[in-house]
Order: C-alpha cells, then structure tokens, then sequence
C-alpha cells in the first residue's frame, strides 16, 4: 500500500548546547510522530547540506515549545546547521486523525467548495498552516485563490465520502464582494 507524506515540523533554535532543537510543530499528534525511535524525513532549507532523515532519541515540552534531541545531532554547532529543516513523516494512506473533527491535507485537498445552499465555490487546492488557524486555498472557477479560515463557523461541514466541503460564504471571503 502506498503512504502519503505529511509535514510533521520545523527546527527551529539550538535549545542548550547537546544538540537539543525547538521544533515548530505542524501536526496535531505531535507526542507520536517525535516519540522517541521516530525516523523522519529532513528537507533542509534550499541551498543547505543536511542529513536525509533524523531519528528522535527524546522529546519534551518545556513551557510551550516542543524540544527535540536527535540522534544525528551531536551538539549546538549540529542543531544550529539544521535551523529551517522542514521534517516529514510517512503515513498510510487510508490513515485518519484519531480524532473524527481533523483531517491529514491530502483528504481536503480536490474537495468541492460549496456554499451553505449548494452553490458551487470552486475546489480546495490546498492547506495553509497558520499560528492562529489553518487556512483552505480554494480555487474558484474564475481560477482565482480564495483563503478560507479553517473554522467552524466558516466551514461547518466536511463531508468526505462526498467529497465536499461546506463554507459559510461571507462577501469578498470565496465569492467577489458585490462592490468589486
């Protein structure tokens, strides 16, 4: 069976001077895709020589950040080389989230975009990981890229046996706002 590629974290900071990385998390499982073992797949930042894969020997939360100690990395001078390494994970892919209100991108991306009476909006082309939500990028049929907050009172429904997505359209959000 085939897997599908998910984006699990960044590197970010040195943490000390053994090796230790802050990752910025870009998952919502991080307790098991940096649990101790864990080999993920590192994408050094453009231009970057960087090891392949990085195997997790221990991670940790200190106060809100997720901090990261991996085999490959000996010490600061190490830890600092890898600032930017985009790291990735491999999962089935018939795999869901434990939780049934989540979604891996791959399941959202080629959904339709309609509006709450069934109007089509165009398709979801993509997932945006932001601080505050996610955001949808939804490609309208005038091949304009709509950015839609990934919430509930903008996307009350997710139907993927139907493959559609539900949003509460507000003017100039998917739709031109009638003035433009």
């Amino acid at each position: 069976m085939e897997g599908i590629e998910l984006l699990v974290g960044r590197i970010g900071k040195p943490h000390g001077i053994k090796g230790e990385v802050t990752i910025d998390v870009r998952t919502d499982e991080p307790d098991l895709r940096f649990a101790p073992g864990a080999t993920l797949r590192a994408e050094p930042p453009e231009g970057v020589r960087g090891p392949a894969a990085l195997t997790v020997v221990r991670s940790r939360w200190h106060q809100r950040f997720l901090l990261v100690t991996f085999d490959e990395v000996a010490d600061r001078n190490d830890a600092e080389a890898l600032r930017g390494t985009l790291l990735h994970t491999t999962i089935p892919a018939d795999a869901t989230p434990e939780d049934p209100d989540e979604y891996y991108d791959h399941q959202l991306v080629g959904l339709r975009a309609e509006d709450t009476d069934g109007t089509p909006l165009g398709e979801v082309v993509g997932v945006l990981h932001g601080a505050a939500q996610d955001l949808l990028t939804v490609r309208t049929p005038d091949g304009r890229d709509a950015l839609v907050p990934f919430v509930a009172a903008l996307v009350p429904e997710v139907d993927l046996a139907g493959r559609r997505v539900v949003v509460a359209d507000r003017p100039g959000l998917v739709a031109p706002h009638p003035e433009d």
